[in-house]
């Protein structure tokens, strides 16, 4: 079985930054994407980014366009989310994911294999 593991979330305040990262395990998904979605108490959850295997496909929702930035080290199986100019609304529960292709992370009903536990991520006003 594939297991990601979030670390970095925690708390920040509005304007400030925060980088969380994502550890899958072996390289059995090294021809996938990987990105992060986020749930917020009481929402839905919502896809935030993606980022193909080679690096080369980016997606981003646009609430976070400009902001977030996504990136992956392939020979660690490994993706990184620089998130700056936070706001208060960007608190969440931010929850890797692996799937087939980052355009599909990004469809509704998206098309995703595997999903971490998630780390919270607090931005206070």
């Amino acid at each position: 079985q594939v297991q990601l593991v979030e670390s970095g979330g925690g708390l920040v305040q509005a304007g400030g930054s925060l980088r969380l990262s994502c550890a899958a395990s072996g390289r059995t998904i090294s021809s996938s994407a990987m990105g992060w979605f986020r749930q917020a108490p009481g929402k839905e959850r919502e896809f935030v980014v993606a980022i193909s295997w080679s690096g080369g496909t980016t997606v981003y929702a646009d609430s976070v366009k400009g902001r977030f930035t996504i990136s992956r080290d392939s020979a660690k199986n490994t993706v990184y989310l620089q998130m700056n100019s936070l706001k208060p609304e960007d608190t969440a529960v931010y929850y890797c994911a692996v799937g087939p292709s980052a355009r599909t992370m990004a469809l509704i009903g998206p098309r995703v294999d595997y999903w971490g536990k998630g780390t919270p991520v607090t931005v206070s006003s």
